[in-house]
């Protein structure tokens, strides 16, 4: 029996498993994509200087390697061609259905599929995979007023182009990682930028670099030197930055690492003082920026630490007074601990999923869930990394993915059983009280409650030797 395949989402995720079942010779399978094309986040977000803080030959596909990538750290117009080729090369579109957000998913016992609704319509398919990935809806922050404003307001992750930041007085609310981006674009157009910091963020150099035609030249004729190269980045990252985010030998060597680069890059030292973060490193997200340090110490840029009391129509009002602007850009992020939100999904007994994960979403190796049979999820709980290529982390669960499809072909729906959920969540736990995140700091891997839901706590090589296969005795069949 080929199963009919449901998938969530047409990024890296939805793309990669659908890659699988095509080699696999099952083309029983549809994807479900809520935007225009493909693409995913990559897809989403054009704002000014939008990149991967990963290398770009360990930001791929290990069945696709490319070549021809420009940059040692691509940009997003280069990641989304990536993708675009992915999908033409293996011949999905025809199965991808654009402008098609689920809505609702619901396990039908009586028949042992899933009734899936999109605005089309409802279909049944035996497996759901979603694939919607952790940074997908724009988190906008709530600050009184905000309707107000008089001037142009949006989201990074929904750039407005027509708005033309020349020589106008701009304010970025965030300092993250992707404000860290676009921030120096801003700067080099804006007449004035205030950038509006709640936490400073530890920073470190991103050693950048173009891969001239030599160079691609060289990674297409020889292969071996490409996979040799890859094969270097993936170690680095394992033996080198893991370490450093759980008190290992690295941690004082990036802690100073990044110090530096704050004493080399911003010789004011009351500036210096304003972005020195007070926490462990690695403890929020490490933002990976060679441009962000000298945008911040130009004259036209203020950074801003003074609460935000509201939004006013003329500007941003914090308690110290009004900071005039005309364009405000929210740089915060994204609902991250939501998953799968907003989509309703029910399973056995009519358990909603959104209930069952009330005090934190939760996964059995962040891919199945107890009492949602053939549901399986790629980028789930506790399977981000603050160190190494999440492309890696997808490949891993699409092949766990494949190793059960096989299972519940003979024997009938499969869902994790509790127990083997309860020992997951505990080994889980261990694991993660050496990390870092667990300090004193608020970041995305959190949710409200202070509970790490994204991360990963383990190295990818841990994580990739766990998900080979998956165990039969972990989980229950239905016929």
């Amino acid at each position: 029996m080929r199963p009919n395949v449901a998938i969530i989402g047409a990024g890296f995720g939805g793309l990669c498993m659908a890659i699988r079942l095509e080699k696999a010779g099952i083309r029983s399978y549809t994807i479900f994509e809520k935007g225009p094309d493909v693409g995913g986040t990559w897809r989403d977000n054009t704002y000014p200087g939008a990149g991967c803080d990963i290398p770009s030959h360990l930001y791929s596909f290990s069945f696709e390697r490319y070549s021809s990538w420009t940059r040692r750290y691509p940009e997003q117009p280069e990641i989304l061609r990536y993708l675009e080729g992915c999908a033409d090369k293996y011949g999905l579109r025809p199965r991808i259905r654009l402008n098609n957000a689920v809505t609702a998913a619901a396990f039908d016992e009586s028949l042992g599929k899933w009734r899936v609704r999109t605005a089309a319509g409802e279909k049944l398919f035996d497996v759901v995979v979603s694939a919607v990935g952790q940074l997908n809806r724009p988190q906008l922050p709530d600050i009184p007023g905000m309707s107000s404003f008089d001037g142009a307001a949006f989201h990074s992750a929904r750039w407005d182009h027509s708005v033309d930041l020349a020589g106008r007085r701009v304010a970025v609310i965030g300092n993250g990682s992707s404000a860290a981006q676009l921030i120096p674009r801003v700067a080099e157009v804006a007449g004035h930028l205030d950038v509006f910091q709640r936490t400073p963020n530890w920073v470190i150099p991103k050693p950048d670099a173009v891969f001239g035609p030599r160079a691609r030249t060289a990674f297409r004729l020889v292969p071996f030197l490409q996979r040799a190269y890859r094969e270097w980045l993936y170690r680095y990252t394992e033996n080198t930055l893991h370490p450093a985010l759980a008190g290992g030998w690295s941690t004082d060597l990036l802690r100073k690492r990044a110090l530096g680069h704050l004493r080399e890059q911003v010789p004011d030292p009351l500036l210096r003082a304003k972005l020195t973060p007070g926490y462990p490193v690695g403890c929020k997200r490490i933002v990976i920026d060679s441009g962000f340090y000298p945008a911040l110490a130009r004259p036209d840029v203020d950074v801003v630490t003074d609460g935000i009391t509201r939004i006013v129509p003329g500007g941003v009002e914090t308690a110290a007074g009004l900071r005039e602007a005309d364009v405000i850009v929210y740089a915060t992020g994204f609902e991250t601990s939501g998953f799968l939100a907003p989509i309703q999904v029910t399973g056995r007994g009519g358990r909603q999923l959104a209930e069952e994960w009330k005090d934190g979403a939760e996964a059995y190796l962040g891919i199945a869930v107890p009492h949602f049979p053939n549901l399986f999820l790629l980028y789930g709980p506790n399977t981000n990394l603050g160190h190494n290529s999440i492309v890696f982390m997808i490949e891993c669960q699409v092949r766990y993915v494949m190793g059960c499809l096989p299972h519940l072909a003979s024997r009938g729906p499969m869902e994790v059983r509790p127990e083997a959920m309860a020992t997951w969540r505990r080994s889980l736990d261990r694991a993660m009280e050496g990390m870092v995140w667990q300090a004193g700091c608020t970041s995305w891997y959190k949710n409200a409650s202070g509970r790490v839901t994204n991360n990963w706590p383990g190295t990818a090589t841990t994580y990739r030797r766990i998900t080979r296969a998956p165990r039969p005795e972990a989980f229950r069949f239905a016929r």
